[in-house]
Order: C-alpha cells, then sequence, then structure tokens
C-alpha cells in the first residue's frame, strides 16, 4: 500500500493525545494507524543566513520531519502573505488586506525551500496530501523537481469569490499552482462553486459533471470534502470522571443557572466583538437573564504580532469590561473571558455543561467547534448550537439556529431563543445534528479524499 504524506504549514505534536485544531485533530490518529510521513515548518526560528537543516524523529509509526524558518521567512512568508495577504482575502476581507512585494517573494522562496526538502524523502509510490493556504504552490514547484506521484491538495479556510480574489495582484499564480495537483479538496460547495466560478469566468475553464475542472492545459478533481471530527472519542473526553469534575465546580461557581460557551481563536474573522454586543443586549432586553445566564467566552491567542490581533483584544476587554461593570453584581459575573489555551478535554466538559454553544465567525472554512459542541451534549438534554450562516459548518447542520453574525439583534433573540426553548424541541434537533457529524467524521473525510486520490490520474495535458 501507497504510503501517506502529509504535508502542513506547522506539525503537529503527535506525542499528545489531545490536540487542537482540525487539521491535527482529523490527521494525527490516521496517520499513526497506516504509517507515513508529515512534513513542514517545526516551529523554530532561526538567523538569517543559517544553512537549513531537516530534523526527522520517528513516532510510532509515523516519521516526523521539520525544518526551521529563518527570521526574514518567517515575516515574509508567515506572517506577511499568508496572514496579511491570504488570510483576509480569503475571508473576505479586502479592506485589512496588505500586499507587499517582499512578502511574495518570501512566500515563494519559503515553498521552494520546501519541496527541495521534501524531495530527497520521497518514495516513488507515495501519496502526497498538501494543506491549506501557506502551500498553495507547492505541488508546483514539486513537479518542477520532477516529482511525478500522485499529489492532493485540502484547503480548510474558504475560497472567495472571483471579484474578490482578482483584487489579488498575483491570484493568477495562486490559482495556476492549484492546476498542478491531481485532486483538490473544498469544506463546501460555496467554496467549489466559487473556484468553479474563476475557472470559467478568469481562464474559460471547462467544468464537468463527474467533479473534473479543464484548466491551464490539465484536467483535474476538484470537489467537496466537508472536515469532521471523531465525534465518539470527542463525546467520551466530555464525560470522564475529570470532566464531571469540572462540570461540577463550573456549576459551584456561579449562581446562573444557564451557560453561553463561544470557543474560538482571537481572530477577526471569528465575529467575537458582535457576540459580545449582542450578549450584552440580551441582557438589557430581557432583563430576566440577569444573574441567570452568563457568556463564557475562551478566546485563544494566535498570531500576536499581527497589529490587527491586538485591536480586536483591547476591543474585547473593552467590551467585556462594560458589560461586567453595567450588569455584573458581587455574586454574578456576566461575562468570563479567557485569553489563553485551554485544553481539549476541559473543553469538552464546558461544552456539556453549557446550555447554549455560540459559533458566529464572519466567515468561516467550517468551524469544528460547532461539532465538537454537538458531540458532547447529553442526548437526553441537550444544548442549544447557534451557529453563523457563513461558517462552512452551517452547510450542513441546519437544524441549529442559523443567524447573520453582523446582525446583533438576530443573534440576540437566538440566544433567548435557545435559554428557553422546550426540551422537546432541544432533542429533536440534536438528534439530527448527531446523526449529521456522525456520518462525516474525521475518518470518513480523512478516507474520501485518500480515495480520490488514490483514484485520480494525473491532470492529463491537454
Amino acid at each position: 500500500m501507497s504510503r501517506l504524506v502529509v504535508i502542513s504549514n506547522r506539525i503537529a505534536d503527535l506525542t499528545k493525545s489531545s490536540q487542537s485544531g482540525g487539521l491535527a485533530v482529523a490527521l494525527v490518529d490516521a496517520l499513526k494507524a497506516t504509517g507515513g510521513l508529515w512534513f513542514g515548518w517545526g516551529g523554530d526560528i532561526v538567523g538569517n543566513g543559517t544553512k537549513i537543516e531537516t530534523s526527522i524523529e520517528n513516532i510510532d509509526s509515523v516519521t516526523v520531519a521539520s525544518v526551521p524558518l529563518t527570521e526574514d521567512d518567517y515575516d515574509q512568508y508567515y506572517l506577511g502573505f499568508s496572514n496579511k495577504e491570504l488570510w483576509p482575502v480569503f475571508h473576505y476581507r479586502l479592506d485589512l488586506a496588505e500586499f507587499d512585494t517582499d512578502h511574495v517573494n518570501g512566500y515563494r522562496r519559503v515553498n521552494q525551500m520546501f519541496a527541495d526538502k521534501l524531495c530527497p524523502l520521497l518514495k516513488p509510490d507515495d501519496l502526497i496530501w498538501i494543506h491549506d493556504y501557506h502551500l498553495i504552490p507547492l505541488a508546483s514547484e514539486l513537479r518542477q523537481r520532477n516529482v511525478g506521484q500522485t499529489i492532493g491538495f485540502f484547503l480548510h479556510i474558504p475560497f472567495p469569490p472571483p471579484e474578490i480574489l482578482s483584487a489579488t495582484p498575483e491570484h493568477e499564480w495562486l490559482v495556476r499552482s492549484l492546476a498542478s495537483y491531481d485532486v483538490i479538496g473544498f469544506q463546501t460547495s460555496n467554496d467549489l462553486a466559487n473556484f468553479h466560478r474563476y475557472l470559467v469566468e478568469e481562464e474559460k475553464g471547462e467544468i464537468f459533471t463527474d467533479g473534473r475542472v479543464h484548466a491551464y492545459g490539465r484536467t483535474i478533481q476538484a470537489d467537496v470534502f466537508p472536515i469532521g471530527i471523531d465525534v465518539d472519542a470527542f463525546a467520551e473526553m466530555s464525560r470522564t470522571p475529570e470532566a464531571e469534575q469540572q462540570i461540577e465546580n463550573l456549576r459551584r461557581r456561579t449562581i446562573a443557572r444557564a451557560h453561553i460557551i463561544g470557543v474560538d481563536r482571537l481572530d477577526y474573522t471569528k465575529g467575537l466583538p458582535e457576540r459580545f454586543k449582542a450578549f450584552g443586549r440580551l441582557l438589557e432586553s430581557y432583563p430576566a437573564n440577569n444573574k441567570a445566564v452568563t457568556l463564557m467566552q475562551v478566546a485563544q491567542p494566535t498570531r500576536e504580532d499581527l497589529e490587527a490581533y491586538a485591536n480586536i483584544r483591547h476591543e474585547l476587554e473593552g467590551i467585556s469590561g462594560a458589560i461586567n461593570g453595567n450588569f455584573g453584581d458581587f455574586d454574578w459575573t456576566p461575562v468570563r473571558y479567557i485569553h489563553r489555551s485551554v485544553s481539549r478535554d476541559v473543553l469538552a466538559a464546558l461544552f456539556r455543561a453549557s446550555m447554549v454553544g455560540l459559533v458566529t465567525p464572519l466567515r468561516d472554512g467550517m468551524n469544528l467547534v460547532a461539532k465538537e459542541y454537538i458531540a458532547a451534549q447529553e442526548h437526553d438534554n441537550p444544548g442549544v448550537l447557534i451557529l453563523s450562516k457563513f461558517a462552512g459548518a452551517a452547510e450542513a447542520l441546519q437544524e441549529a439556529l442559523l443567524v447573520n453574525p453582523y446582525d446583533v439583534d438576530e443573534v440576540t433573540e437566538a440566544m433567548q431563543k435557545s435559554i428557553t426553548m422546550s426540551r422537546d424541541e432541544r432533542i429533536e434537533r440534536h438528534k439530527i445534528l448527531f446523526a449529521k457529524i456522525k456520518q462525516h467524521d474525521a475518518h470518513h473525510w480523512h478516507d474520501s479524499f485518500i480515495s480520490a486520490l488514490r483514484n485520480s490520474r494525473h491532470g492529463a495535458v491537454a
């Protein structure tokens, strides 16, 4: 059987049983079961001019190969092009994008370095699976180095409409680079449709009914592969003795009867200021919720070197402070804002203990927190998921309360409906949602993509 080779910007820590992040959660167990190679940046930053060496470690049946980034690489490839240009553009935020030639050059340079370091590690029959926006041109670089193995690419974030993407000076090069893959996977049918539109409108490409697309002289497979979670494992995590203790501690610390929880990376795409404002309006519009409802928001640090992230942190601290000052009392804190990383086992317990899961990003590729919240619920007394219609998860999870995250009043009303919803309605909604996340779990995502990769033929040259 062909070996699986996974390439991502960052490598997951395979020595930890609890991982955070969709890519790690979905792939670590699969790689351990089948064996393979995981290649990427190990997290180290070295001085400019330092010779880049590959570090190789064997963990169980997985070979982990990592490289450092130089200071310029980190600044230009990671902070610059990846997170000041691609991240905002792909999340429909042209107003936050910063276009810089040095960033483009750094992005190209690191992808070339990845290709140079990866090639000696490859075997002739490997299946290569490259992940996310940091590494869009990597297959093109590998092809230039005569790598003929089957290569797939999965985009974890949204793919924007052509009228947004085409504002990026490098848009044609980026999409042309995608044509070097054999299989391209997207989170939702909307992302796939945007990709199709770009090919047709910008490049006069052809779209076939069997999922193949033809552009730039090649025919490749492009399809939807919604990422999932390990439902059973997460549900079990929420029911351990340690989880029971966490839940008991939470209930002892507050007089509130209903807990609303949000868990996100601290990012301007997550709609956190709008979420806080909606909760403040809930307390103002429905006074009966005073001392009866709390909002716990876990905002895990991310990309703290970027100004936009420092700004949103200060904004959230200001809004939460104002809500607590206006509504709080000595025995009740309305908003509990936590700006640090929290382990997944603790989060599982918090999800189970919360009557409402508040997942309201302004734009998101999938958002696995929505699925984790569903998995953690008690089947006979579940909570209610409030979900942004702009999250990828909303395409399947229609039985959640879907909201426009920009509409503060709509989110407020959804919170009120959630905490007053009958038990029968909660059970019915949860039953359908749970079945859906079970059907499209992490194993289904992995297996379906690998199956497409195995069955693909190298893109035919026109």
